[in-house]
């Protein structure tokens, strides 16, 4: 049995997290068992999700099989981005000063604040009332 050669990347943006597998192949791109175009409906998203192969030249080289869980839409394709970026690595160690100068290997740590008790939502407060 031949044994199946891939590398392993996770990304993560806000609440969503992204389980990456690159594979020698054509260039096929599965997300959650859907094609890009069908899981990912913008450009934009399409974009962000390719943006690393395309920064590290290596477009059609690697099949991507991705799952992706949490968040929204636009934060799991920075994941998948993120996570493209980490795979990359284990391929290729020599790729990581041109992905670290994109701030392709970054985690954005940026989240959502939690609400505060005695308030409306993270910031706001509730309607103050002088009299």
């Amino acid at each position: 049995m031949a044994d199946l050669v891939q590398y392993y990347g996770t990304g993560r943006r806000k609440s969503s997290v992204a389980r990456v597998f690159l594979r020698p192949g054509t260039g096929e791109f599965k997300v959650n068992k859907k094609g890009l175009e069908e899981y990912f409906v913008t450009e934009q998203q399409r974009a962000a999700a390719k943006r690393t192969l395309i920064v590290a030249d290596v477009v059609g080289q690697f099949d991507v099989v991705t799952t992706v869980r949490g968040g929204g839409v636009t934060a799991q394709a920075d994941a998948v981005k993120m996570g493209i970026a980490r795979a990359l690595l284990e391929f290729n160690v020599e790729l990581r000063k041109t992905l670290k100068t994109e701030g392709l290997l970054t985690r954005d740590a940026r989240i959502k604040e939690r609400k505060k008790y005695g308030q409306k939502g993270a910031r706001a407060r509730f309607q103050f009332s002088k009299r």
